[in-house]
């Protein structure tokens, strides 16, 4: 998309004539919480992965302001660097009214902004309740039990945030916003429910190149989803010896195979479940296999000595370009697939409770 910042301007022999295009563009006002007359507000617009910045304004009077034309409808981002906030949209020709806030954005005056900001409200309102209870939580003078009932209105309301994004993307599968809302959820969507999603998408939108990698993720996931043999792969041990998943599935144990990485923070909080799963269950033909993502070998084996990790680990050091990784469709760890005796896959992804549930129920 060209964004045009000037007049187009006719010089002729009789003197200068000025001349303004008459396509259709688009005019931005906001404002932005916290910020000052003089603050700079960014403009940004998706490229792949990446946010560019296209365009830049000053706040006068409260109020910042953006013009300029676009071919077609992208997704947009503004950017307010001094109070570190940041909210999308879709940049598209019309007047778009803009409100950077910390908990409730908004993007109104066009179509497509109008109808996200119906799912955005949703999702504002489900966010501040969740704040709420982190604030909670930190509380000191909270009680455990109270805490236990907090963390479960968090998983509730986690649940309604997920359903309210997933009927945005059904309700949305045919526009930009149902492709917007896809992306960005991906990874928290269970395979089954992304491929039945991606596959509703129009032509126009199958060769898009985040979706092609999609689905080349949910082709691996699918091969070993729940039900599937595992598949298998070889690495190197901390001691640098070749060694093969099969050394480990497939033969009588239930294994768990967790995906994880040194640099990984919610990896290190959940380690302490698997020290005392291994505890519990290490004499009841039980077997925990790390598979790690770590680049830094010496951080790798570190970090297996310092979390107490007492069962056997593989690594090829590199990084998201893991081969067992890939192979099983990981995109974000820590990730965890559950093995049967008989080397089918019985689970995946379980953490926490859901882990101890499920080992209890099959190690009995």
């Amino acid at each position: 998309m060209k964004k045009l910042f000037y007049l187009a301007t006719a010089f002729t022999m009789l003197g200068m004539v000025a001349c303004t295009s008459d396509k259709p563009g688009y005019v931005i006002t906001g404002t932005a919480e916290g910020a000052s007359d003089g603050d700079t507000i960014i403009l940004q617009e998706v490229s792949g992965r990446q946010r560019i910045n296209i365009d830049t304004a000053v706040i006068a009077n409260g109020i910042y302001t953006f013009k300029g034309s676009q071919d077609s409808i992208a997704n947009g981002y503004v950017f307010y660097p001094k109070g570190e906030l940041l909210m999308d949209f879709f940049l598209e020709n019309g007047k778009i009214s803009l409100a950077l806030t910390r908990n409730n954005d908004s993007a109104t005056g066009t179509p497509t902004n109008d109808a996200y900001q119906e799912i955005r409200s949703q999702l504002n309102v489900l966010n501040q309740k969740a704040q709420a209870i982190y604030t909670q939580l930190g509380d000191a003078s909270t009680t455990d039990e109270q805490k236990e009932a907090k963390k479960q209105e968090l998983d509730q309301i986690q649940q309604e945030m997920d359903q309210a994004t997933k009927a945005g993307i059904e309700k949305n599968i045919a526009n930009p916003i149902g492709l917007m809302l896809f992306k960005q959820n991906f990874y928290g969507l269970k395979t089954e429910e992304a491929n039945e999603l991606i596959n509703k998408f129009p032509e126009a939108y199958q060769n898009d190149e985040v979706i092609v990698k999609f689905k080349e993720v949910i082709e691996k996931q699918m091969q070993t989803a729940v039900g599937q043999k595992f598949t298998d792969f070889e690495m190197l041990t901390p001691d640098g010896k070749p060694v093969k998943l099969s050394d480990y599935v497939g033969k009588g144990k239930v294994v768990l195979i967790d995906f994880w990485a040194s640099w990984c923070g919610p990896c290190i909080r959940e380690m302490p479940n698997l020290v005392d799963a291994y505890k519990q269950y290490k004499g009841k033909k039980f077997e925990i296999v790390g598979v790690s993502l770590d680049q830094d070998g010496e951080a790798w084996k570190a970090a297996i000595k310092r979390l107490k990790m007492n069962w056997p680990q593989m690594s090829d050091l590199k990084y998201w370009n893991s081969e067992g990784a890939k192979i099983y469709g990981v995109n974000s760890i820590p990730h965890t697939v559950l093995i049967d005796g008989n080397g089918i896959i019985i689970e995946r992804g379980l953490h926490g409770e859901g882990l101890s549930s499920k080992l209890a129920e099959i190690l009995k």
